[in-house]
């Protein structure tokens, strides 16, 4: 084990060994082993935007063990995804990379209020040898409240079991507008409730400059934003003085520089990786490895 590593789980005071060694398999899987900082591969876009849209532009995508090779050969953290893919390849692959699996999704075919279905359980995390589960709540939706009260009684569960629990954490609705859904004042708020509801590892998006809820204004008069260093740093600040991991979203597909940019951003301000998703698994496979490449020796930089 690495003093890194060893210093990142004793932040995790009150977990229990099986939450620890499987957060240390994580921390310790791939290219990134060892130096605290995870990359890992999310592919729920099939629900949340279809199928088409998530794998028409490489089409080999559409098979679940295409991304697990992808997520193995690349030497990624770890592989997260809802139950079918995870169940598609579990034998095939198992024992091969830490796999998280997402235990609620949403669909754009709903135009409802935000809210996702819970569509997998701790006791398929288990079954699967997976090493934590995954799961979304969308803080100022009107849903919010009971999203956060499920998350609370699977975490409690998976953790009960061994496993590492990871919070996506988008905020919505509310008192947030469309446009302040990634200032930074409302992306510190979403990862900071996460760190507040236990999660042992937290996603949020890169933040952007400016403050959305009125309320905060004036308390962010002296917070520095105008780089995403800065606003890498406050969101890592804000949960738990950075003692919790954070990793960001890549979000929609933008060109290699400007993926690459953020990243180093990122490191920069003392975020703990990236989970990596549209950008690198609709592009084709070589792409895709070299993408993956780039990333993982941008944050090595930064160990």
């Amino acid at each position: 084990m690495s003093d890194r590593v060893k210093t990142i789980l004793s932040w995790y005071e009150g977990e229990n060994p099986g939450v620890k060694g499987n957060l240390y398999r994580l921390l310790m899987q791939g290219r990134l082993g060892g130096t605290g900082k995870l990359v890992i591969l999310p592919v729920d876009q099939g629900y949340e935007h279809g199928p088409a849209r998530s794998f028409a532009k490489n089409p080999a995508a559409y098979d679940p063990h295409y991304l697990y090779q992808l997520a193995i050969d690349a030497g990624l953290s770890g592989y997260a995804a809802p139950l079918g893919p995870l169940e598609q390849g579990a034998d095939t692959f198992a024992g091969q990379v830490p796999t998280i699996l997402k235990l609620n999704s949403a669909n754009s075919l709903h135009s409802g209020i935000g809210d996702q279905a819970v569509t997998g359980s701790v006791k398929d995390a288990l079954r699967l040898g997976c090493v934590g589960v995954g799961f979304t709540i969308y803080p100022g939706s009107e849903a919010n409240y009971g999203m956060m009260e499920e998350f609370r009684e699977l975490s409690a569960e998976a953790k009960a079991n061994g496993l590492v629990s990871v919070l996506w954490s988008y905020p919505r609705g509310g008192n947030v507008t469309k446009e302040g859904e990634t200032a930074l004042d409302i992306v510190a708020y979403a990862a900071h409730m996460a760190a507040l509801l236990g999660a042992t590892i937290i996603k949020v998006k890169p933040p952007k400059a400016g403050v959305d809820l009125k309320a905060a204004q004036s308390s962010y008069e002296n917070v520095p934003m105008d780089s995403l260093k800065d606003r890498i740093a406050h969101v890592m600040q804000c949960c738990f003085n950075g003692k919790r991991l954070v990793v960001f979203s890549g979000g929609e597909a933008k060109s290699t520089d400007g993926l690459l940019g953020e990243i180093r951003e990122i490191r920069d301000g003392g975020g703990s990786g990236s989970i990596v998703g549209r950008n690198s698994f609709q592009r084709p496979r070589a792409e895709a490895l070299d993408l993956l490449g780039k990333i993982i020796e941008i944050y090595k930089q930064g160990a």
